[in-house]
């Protein structure tokens, strides 16, 4: 950031970096070429100043939000439901506590039913490209990734005397249809393995042995681990879009405050691949 966007002169701005670096008692800024990096020590006090800002926009907003009310329906995908679920709650019921949500976690096709058919004020699903929602926000795509156990090596390979174990969630299922379509293309012979309703006991199977799986790399328990297709004998695989869908072109303010702070958890807790 320049000192002109900042609303500074440079030797101001040079000003309030000393003035950092000696109240710190340590140095916050390296030369490299025509300008400056931050060093270890830096790198930690931006991570901090970015809570802090993050904390003051919080507080502005449980100022400024106090007085909404109403009631918002939230769905998300099993990959979330543990991870992001409860950082969004926590955040929108200490901003707006009058507002009551009714969250769901469920499979991807039962989550854009309910859009369509307006059960749900928010879902967020992955991009089936089968099905159109008209209101969605499409966030990023996450690589899809075979993943087995991880107290096997990550070149783990599949004998080539059977077909490839495959286990799975019940259909419909986008990254069944992904891994299967992959394996068919490939020319690798695959049998069902385990079929599970849940993702948990999908990680149980996959971690015991029973067969590779697919997801993304997001949200992977430590019992499984994500494999190396070339040292495995596996083909590649695609992307697969992550969205959040609305039921209504226009939210009421209650939803739209929370589908702005589920958009921001989402871009905070998944990593850019």
């Amino acid at each position: 950031m320049t000192p002109a966007r900042l609303g500074r002169s440079t030797s101001a701005v040079s000003a309030q970096l000393k003035k950092l670096e000696q109240q710190t008692e340590t140095a916050i800024f390296v030369k490299a070429g025509r300008g400056l990096a931050l060093t270890e020590a830096g790198e930690t006090m931006l991570a901090y100043a970015r809570r802090l800002l993050d904390l003051n926009d919080e507080a502005a907003t449980a100022i400024q939000g106090t007085e909404l009310a109403g009631w918002v329906r939230l769905g998300l995908q099993e990959d979330f439901g543990e991870t992001i679920l409860p950082e969004v709650l926590g955040q929108f019921a200490r901003a707006h506590p009058k507002v009551r949500i009714e969250a769901r976690v469920a499979r991807n096709a039962e989550l854009i039913d309910r859009i369509t058919t307006d059960r749900l004020d928010l879902a967020l699903a992955w991009n089936d490209a089968s099905v159109t929602t008209p209101h969605s926000d499409h966030i990023k795509d996450l690589p899809m990734c075979w993943v087995g156990p991880a107290s096997e090596p990550r070149n783990w390979r599949a004998s080539a005397d059977e077909p490839l174990p495959l286990a799975s969630l019940e259909a419909p299922c986008l990254l069944r249809t992904a891994a299967t379509s992959a394996l068919d293309r490939a020319g690798i012979p695959w049998r069902q393995s385990f079929v599970s309703p849940s993702l948990a006991g999908l990680w149980a199977a996959t971690a015991a042995g029973l067969g590779v799986t697919i997801r993304t790399p997001f949200g992977l328990p430590p019992s499984v681990q994500p494999l190396v297709p070339a040292d495995s004998g596996l083909p590649p695989l695609p992307s697969l879009g992550l969205v959040l869908h609305r039921s209504q072109a226009q939210s009421d303010p209650a939803t739209a405050r929370l589908a702005s702070i589920m958009l921001q958890a989402v871009h905070d807790a998944v990593p850019a691949y």
